[in-house]
């Protein structure tokens, strides 16, 4: 864990981390699979962490991809296999919609990393990250998406879009935030708490998920 970080922060990030396993897990029909697949990469990363594995940052590529890639590379296993399309068939689009409001206390986090000198400003929502929006709506757009349907196809596909924008936005900034060779942002306060646990679920799942979600949810919106 991150020395002298309040342990608030820790257990809030660790309960919105399982909040993004266990909506997931709803929307995946409660699929045992599903939720073993994922304690077990949580675990795994959680380990990997402790070891300080991703606290040298020199190298390339920096060691912190190993956080993102396999999971990046699943979900394109998803895509374009045919388990993987039944698998996304599957998935309940209203609830992966509830699940993005799990990017509000995943903001709050980082608002908090920030003041603690964890993250640089610019990935807050005092700085550049607009991503806290996404959670907001969340709840709108399933009421008015799903429930009562006043936005149609249209309204949603729109919403998704704007959303992985936030998110690449985000993931963008964090990225080059991080201290390697190729740092952009933040020398003075750069991002180091995706180095240590329980952060490191960040880019290991609760990214990868959400993007998941939006992108499983435009498939259902524009293929079926």
């Amino acid at each position: 864990m991150i020395p002298g970080l309040p342990m608030y922060l820790n257990i809030l990030f660790i309960g919105t981390t399982l909040l993004s396993v266990f909506i997931f897990y709803k929307a995946a029909s409660r699929s045992n699979t599903t939720l073993l697949l994922l304690f077990a990469w949580l675990g795994i990363q959680a380990t990997v962490a402790y070891t300080g594995f991703y606290k040298i940052t020199t190298g390339f590529p920096p060691r912190f991809a190993l956080l993102a890639a396999p999971a990046l590379l699943f979900i394109i296993l998803l895509f374009v296999t045919g388990k993987g399309k039944k698998y996304l068939d599957g998935l309940d689009a209203k609830t992966l919609t509830l699940l993005h409001v799990v990017r509000i206390p995943v903001e709050l986090c980082l608002y908090g990393l920030f003041l603690n000198k964890a993250v640089p400003e610019v990935m807050t929502f005092a700085g550049r990250n607009f991503d806290i929006l996404a959670g907001i709506t969340a709840p709108v757009i399933y009421y008015s998406g799903y429930v009562t349907n006043r936005i149609g196809k249209t309204g949603l596909v729109a919403w998704n879009i704007a959303c992985l924008c936030l998110l690449f936005n985000i993931v963008i900034t964090a990225v080059l935030s991080a201290p390697t060779s190729f740092q952009q942002f933040g020398f003075d306060q750069p991002n180091t708490a995706i180095l240590y646990f329980p952060f490191v679920w960040l880019p290991c799942c609760v990214v990868p998920l959400v993007l998941l979600a939006h992108l499983a949810c435009l498939r259902k919106l524009l293929i079926k």
